[in-house]
Formats: structure tokens, C-alpha cells, sequence
């Protein structure tokens, strides 16, 4: 039986959010000029949120330009499904040059929540695009006191797979360390790079996510870190790798989980549904690669929707264990540790496959 690659051939999407005066603007302006991003399509969902010179741009269509360096930019008008299945069917019927990425930028007051909830949930849209990272802007500066008074915020630093702090030019080496250490406490899985006047290179913002089915150490990498094998020392068996609460919003956490006993699909499932639908505002991402009776599964999803589980061609590695990252808000970790570990043990006198 041959191995179709369920992801294969989907056009990556990254995810631009952070605070209002963040740098987004900033940022996105630099790498529209960018050689390297002559193949890549830039929502905007703020008109004229971004300062292009008149003479670097052509219209295309109404709410479309056309970069001087082949970059196509749009402004989100209507709702972002739209703008996406139009950039592709242009691309399709030949009106608007190939792009092989999009970079979708959000307002700084956005939920980013509900924008992954799209790229994980249209089914026309998931045909076509595979949402591979979110990253997060946040302003060295002024970056401690937002995390103090802005659940906004919160929210966006909590689910980031890359944290871009900006303007560190403004601030003092020890307002940078105690930055930095905050954000670590809020998402310790998140990579912190730091970026001055909006200058990155395109390549950190792509490999966040899960890219093939096939199973390669780049699977576990979108976790956001390699976990290794349980020592000889360590009980694998439900064993708890964590629960990190932030010093600036006790109510969400980042909490890892292992599991050496296979799960079987329908308790697994379960234990998920119930999670999302008595607390599912709450799940604000949760990621994992679950061993189903022997297979490796990734599952992803965010509040109450998921991705569709992908098998893996093939375990990453040796280690069979299921990680599970869980980022909660005002969940106690036992809840989600125990209901995983009940649902291990009572599928445990199931045959699982080698």
C-alpha cells in the first residue's frame, strides 16, 4: 500500500500577531523587501496598516498588489476564508503570480484563537493551506507592563511557537532579562529571538509546524522542543513532565505530559471531547504525537477545534512515548494528567499493534 503524505503540497501559512506598537508594521514592511520572500503572498488585515511606497506597488485587483520584488499583498476586507480562497484561485486561474507561502498579519488587539480555528477547520481552506506557526511580537520596552494589563497580550505571547522581542534598543539589559524570563515563564517552548528595526531573515519564520506526515525528527520539533526518552531512573507511565504557571497570569499555564502505555483512539478521542466541551475557551492550544495502539498520531488543535489527527509514515525515533502540550487557562493540571492517565489504564488490556 503506498504512503500518501497528507500534508504534502499545502501551501504554508504563518501567523503574525502581537500588541499594538509591537513593530508588526515594522517587521512585515522589511520583509516584503526581502529577496528571499519573492514567492509569498502577505495578508493585511488592517487597510493602509502597512507603508509601501506608491512606486513599489500595481494593482492587481481591488483589495491586491503586486510587489516590485513579486510579493503579492492584499488587505482583508471581508472575512479572512475569502481573501484565502481568492489568492489561490487567482494563483489557480494564472491572474496573479505563484506564491508558495502566506504571511497572515493580525490587528494588535486580535485573538489569534479564532484565526487558527479557520486554518485548522475550513475544510476548503485546509485542502489547499497548512498552517505552519504562529509568532508573536512583543515590544522590549514596553513589553513587562502589557503582560501586566492586557489579556490580549497574554494571549498572544501564550500561544506563539517564536517570540520576536523588538525595539531592544529601548531597553536596558536588565529590563531584557526580566522580559525575557517572563516570557519564558508564560510559554517556555516558545523560541525568543531578539530583532531590531524589523530585520529578520524570512527563514525564521518557517518549520513551526508539522510540514509531512513522514516521520522525521522534524515531527517532534513542533512541539516546540525535543522531549527525550524517560531516563532508567524515571517511571514513564503517565509520567508528568510539568506545569509552568506565569508570574504575570497565574491562570494559564503551559503542561507537558508523557505517556509509555499506547492509547486507543476512541478513549483518546473522548477524553479530548470532554475536555473541549466542558472547558474548551479555555484549551487555548494543545499539541501532541500519541501512540494509538503502536501508531505515531499528531493532533493538534485550539479551544474546541481540531486539526484532523495525522498518521505518521513512522515514529520520529525510538522513543514511543505520547507528549502531550497542553496550553491551559484556569485548569488545575491534575484534571487534564489524570483524565489522560484513566483513559491509558483502562485501554491498557487492549492489543495494541507492534
Amino acid at each position: 500500500m503506498t504512503f500518501r503524505d497528507a500534508l504534502a503540497g499545502k501551501i504554508p501559512i504563518s501567523l503574525v500577531t502581537g500588541f499594538l506598537g509591537s513593530g508588526k508594521t515594522t517587521l512585515i514592511a522589511r520583509l516584503l523587501r526581502h529577496p528571499g520572500m519573492n514567492r509569498a503572498a502577505v495578508i493585511i488585515n488592517e487597510v493602509g496598516e502597512i507603508g509601501i511606497d506608491h512606486d513599489l506597488v500595481a494593482n492587481v485587483t481591488e483589495n491586491m498588489s503586486l510587489l516590485a520584488n513579486g510579493c503579492i499583498c492584499c488587505s482583508v476586507r471581508t472575512d479572512l476564508q475569502d481573501s484565502l480562497r481568492e489568492l489561490f484561485n487567482q494563483r489557480r486561474a494564472g491572474q496573479i503570480p505563484e506564491f508558495d507561502r502566506v504571511i497572515i498579519e493580525t490587528t494588535g488587539l486580535a485573538d489569534p484563537a479564532p484565526v487558527v480555528q479557520t486554518l485548522l477547520s475550513d475544510t476548503l481552506i485546509n485542502h489547499h493551506f497548512r498552517l505552519d506557526g504562529l509568532v508573536t511580537l512583543v515590544d522590549a520596552f514596553h513589553g513587562l507592563d502589557l503582560m501586566q494589563r492586557q489579556p490580549e497580550a497574554i494571549k498572544q505571547i501564550a500561544m506563539a511557537d517564536r517570540i520576536f522581542i523588538t525595539k531592544i534598543d529601548l531597553a536596558s539589559s536588565e529590563v531584557l532579562q526580566t522580559l525575557r524570563d517572563a516570557l519564558t515563564a508564560l510559554n517556555p517552548r516558545a523560541d525568543q529571538v531578539d530583532v531590531l528595526n524589523g530585520d529578520i531573515d524570512p527563514v525564521l519564520l518557517t518549520g513551526l509546524g508539522l510540514h509531512s506526515a513522514v516521520g522525521s525528527s522534524d515531527a517532534l520539533h513542533f512541539l516546540g522542543e525535543d522531549i527525550q526518552a524517560p531516563s532508567s531512573n524515571t517511571s514513564g507511565e503517565g509520567r508528568y513532565l510539568g506545569a509552568t504557571p506565569s508570574r504575570h497570569d497565574a491562570a494559564i499555564r503551559t503542561l507537558s505530559l508523557r505517556f509509555s502505555k499506547p492509547f486507543v483512539w476512541s478513549g483518546f478521542s473522548a477524553a479530548l471531547e470532554l475536555l473541549t466541551t466542558l472547558r474548551g475557551p479555555d484549551m487555548l492550544r494543545v499539541k501532541g504525537i500519541v501512540n494509538v495502539e503502536g501508531k505515531p498520531v499528531v493532533i493538534q488543535g485550539v479551544q474546541h477545534i481540531f486539526s484532523p489527527p495525522i498518521e505518521l509514515d513512522q515514529w520520529p525515533s525510538t522513543d514511543r512515548d505520547s507528549r502531550l502540550v497542553f496550553i491551559t487557562r484556569n485548569i488545575e493540571s491534575d484534571t487534564i494528567r489524570n483524565l489522560m492517565s484513566a483513559v491509558t489504564s483502562l485501554g491498557a488490556s487492549l492489543p495494541t499493534v507492534a
